[in-house]
């Protein structure tokens, strides 16, 4: 007999910016995953009369009048009436049951992540990134990764990227992901030169050496990441204090139009890293929340992102 897939819940409401921490907040004890983004890919984010979507997920059943009692007092803290809310429950097809099922493999967004010992079929719509564990971090299963690999795949449906940096790449799961999606060449960095070794293997394993460049750097100060700047799109899943202090670096090598994904951080060290790219110039237009990791988007000019909702996967 076939074994039975774990049933999904999503909640999702929409809210004004200056509500939104307010209701994540109320959502969070009863989602696994949160994450929010504008519900308009057309508005202006400054406009405060502008909604934006959040949505929760969980793997047991939501207590409707639980988030609802929650949200009447979170609306009125802020002197507003409580947001209609949605709770549906998901077929077993949706990212979110690929992802809490026994894994490997993995699916996040139109990637499907898979080490050479999977045998299967790779799904229909499925890009697919074999990543085998080893010794440089990254093969899809942490919740930053994959969230990363979420927002990836949010950003690209909507957005040709042409100049694509992933600092601090590990095995290059995000590099190879991006190369596969927009078949443009993908600059990669690491400052373990073990790590640039395995990212330039398993480049050339996914079929796309010839679209990836990888350089040992610490940091930004590599010559090559100088030299091929301004990049339009910037991940780097690393740490918060190392993302905070290079803030500025990212500042200098991000286009005026560019977008940037940042994870390996906590939810409680947001504020810390948004408070130092804030100083760069940059708004946060995203989150995505999985198991007390945070995975960041960051735009200088929100409107040229053209994105709805972003789901993690």
């Amino acid at each position: 007999m076939p074994k039975a897939h774990p049933v999904i819940w999503r909640v999702s409401l929409t809210a004004p910016l200056a509500a939104v921490e307010t209701f994540e907040a109320v959502l969070d004890p009863h989602a696994d995953a949160v994450s929010w983004f504008l519900d308009d890919p057309t508005s202006d984010e400054s406009d405060e009369r502008v909604l934006w979507r959040l949505e929760g997920f969980s793997k047991t059943p939501l207590d409707r009048a639980g988030i609802e009692a929650a949200l009447a007092v979170g609306a009125a803290t802020l002197g507003r009436e409580p947001p209609p809310l949605t709770i549906e429950q998901l077929p077993d097809t949706d990212w979110v049951t690929a992802n809490l099922r026994d894994f490997p493999p993995i699916s996040a967004g139109h990637f499907f992540v898979h080490g050479s010992h999977f045998n299967g079929r790779i799904p229909a719509g499925k890009i697919p990134l074999l990543i085998d564990a080893g010794t440089a971090f990254g093969s899809g299963e942490h919740a930053t990764t994959f969230g990363c690999l979420s927002a990836l795949a949010h950003l690209m449906r909507r957005r040709h990227f042409r100049r694509p940096l992933d600092l601090g790449c590990g095995s290059g799961i995000l590099a190879i992901a991006i190369a596969k999606t927009i078949a443009r060449r993908v600059q990669a960095a690491d400052i373990d030169p073990v790590s640039v070794r395995v990212a330039t293997r398993n480049a050339k394993r996914n079929g796309v050496a010839g679209r990836i460049s990888a350089c040992r750097s610490d940091g930004y100060r590599c010559r090559t990441l100088a030299r091929h700047r301004p990049y339009d799109l910037i991940v780097a899943n690393i740490l918060a204090r190392p993302l905070a202090a290079m803030a500025a670096d990212l500042g200098r090598h991000l286009a005026s139009d560019g977008v940037a994904v940042l994870s390996g951080l906590l939810n409680r060290q947001e504020r810390f890293v948004l408070a130092a790219h804030r100083s760069q110039g940059l708004s946060l237009v995203g989150r995505i929340r999985i198991d007390g990791w945070s995975t960041l988007v960051l735009a200088r000019s929100p409107r040229t992102i053209a994105m709805t909702r972003l789901a993690p996967g």
